[in-house]
């Protein structure tokens, strides 16, 4: 008797389903976990109002609920733990709007818990009403808030919290955003409505300028600031990398090719690095430069996209975008080489290593 086999498409079928119903399972499981903080959190910091010497009695409560807690449930309840959770829900409970409101929450001022504990008046009961009903949803793992809540900007916050979500970042792949300024360099290139959109929508992209960076960070190439390499060391370097090089490009980048030949009359040209961008529907450029940037480096970038704008791209499609990246740059060398109403060739910086964030802080201040 021949063994019935089942169908491979049936199986797979099967197969993704139950991968699926696992996430969701984590998924779920990671939301009920953070929730559950945020309301031990706002439970404190409520027990908290009916206290005499209120910062002498939150450190004796908590330590002793700390260690009921770890008696009865393990791990995790720790005094430092319990902390955390009244910070998130301090943090979370409001809309703030001023970094004078944050500084009254770090300081455990009075009046901010007051206002946070009536915002939650209606919720004190411990049922699932408390899933169903936050003062605002929680879609990333506790991990993830126990970073956010360490940045202070709150515009600046609520940009990772967005990206975080929108692009499934990792709590590594948030960290490495952070340390590489990724909030101060994109609010460099916008005016003030541009930057109030990043705080409340995160990354759009509309235009070329919408993801474009200057300069670029690629310290996970791992080329020292000082070593020597080539240009086409650089190539290969990121051809190796290219995951975390499509990350640092940003939304919506997919790779089209490496050492493209341009063919026309009998001269034949390669442009480095070729991407499209499916949000912007357009061929994406990139020549890399280790030296100075020269006119005749724009002049050739110029040429590429003209190529591209004329034989590649379909009618459908817009038009070619050209980044020129080098270690260094002369604003008014590109200003008067590029035409004034130029949309489609930018030249930005690169950076092998992680940058200061003060250093971005001070030039937004300025």
């Amino acid at each position: 008797m021949n063994e019935l086999i089942p169908d491979k498409n049936l199986y797979s079928k099967i197969v993704e389903l139950l991968a699926a119903a696992r996430q969701n399972v984590v998924r779920t499981v990671n939301q009920t976990m953070v929730y559950t903080y945020y309301e031990i959190g706002r439970m404190i910091v409520e027990d908290e109002q009916h206290g005499k010497e209120r910062a002498e009695y939150g450190k004796q409560v908590l330590k002793e609920l700390s260690k009921r807690l770890s008696n009865e449930f393990g791990k995790g309840f720790s005094k430092r733990n319990l902390e955390q959770m009244r910070l998130f829900y301090l943090t979370y409970s409001i809309a703030q709007t001023t970094s004078a409101q944050l500084e009254k929450v770090k300081n455990n001022d009075s009046s901010i818990q007051q206002t946070a504990s009536a915002e939650l008046e209606n919720d004190k009961n411990i049922d699932l009403k408390i899933y169903e009903k936050p003062s605002r949803k929680f879609i990333l793992s506790w991990s993830h808030y126990l970073k956010l809540m360490r940045i202070e900007n709150l515009n600046e916050r609520s940009f990772y919290e967005i990206e975080c979500a929108s692009n499934n970042w990792s709590l590594k792949e948030l960290e490495r955003q952070f340390n590489s300024a990724l909030y101060e360099r994109l609010v460099l290139s916008r005016n003030k409505e541009g930057v109030k959109q990043l705080a409340e929508k995160g990354q759009v992209i509309e235009k070329p300028l919408d993801f474009l960076k200057d300069p670029y960070i690629l310290e996970f190439l791992n080329l020292s600031e000082h070593k020597e390499y080539s240009e086409n060391d650089l190539e290969s370097e990121i051809i190796d990398k290219l995951e975390h090089f499509l990350l640092e490009l940003g939304k919506g980048f997919t790779f089209a090719g490496r050492q493209v030949r341009l063919t026309f009359d009998e001269s034949h040209f390669k442009a480095d690095l070729v991407f499209y961008n499916r949000l912007l529907k357009c061929f994406v450029i990139i020549d890399l430069k280790i030296g100075k940037l020269t006119h005749q480096d724009i002049g050739q970038m110029q040429m590429y996209v003209n190529y591209y704008d004329r034989i590649i791209k379909l009618p459908e499609e817009n038009k070619t975008i050209g980044i020129i990246l080098c270690k260094d740059k002369s604003k008014t060398l590109v200003e008067f080489t590029l035409l004034q109403d130029n949309d489609s060739i930018f030249a930005s910086k690169y950076q092998t290593i992680l940058p200061d964030k003060q250093d971005f802080i001070n030039l937004l201040n300025q």
